[in-house]
């Protein structure tokens, strides 16, 4: 029997993030806010670069992630490979 199914991504680096531990405000602030403080805490996380493989597979468009904001994801992505 064939089932078609998506696999689902491991988001257990989720459980172990400091963001997770830490206010929502810091990683999704209001237009023009700083995004200072959550960068220093993406700075500190062990599981940043698992953050922004997740951000960018996932075309995150809103907040920090694994220490980037929009613009410097944006601007990541148009890089050419």
């Amino acid at each position: 029997m064939y089932t078609d199914t998506i696999p689902t991504p491991d988001l257990g680096w989720q459980r172990e993030a400091l963001c997770a531990q830490t206010g929502a405000e810091f990683f999704f602030p209001e237009p023009g806010s700083s995004v200072r403080e959550a960068k220093r805490i993406c700075g500190m996380c062990e599981m940043r670069s698992a953050c922004l493989e997740y951000a960018l597979a996932n075309d995150e468009r809103f907040g920090v992630w694994g220490g980037m904001s929009e613009k410097e994801r944006l601007s990541l992505r148009r890089v050419p490979r």
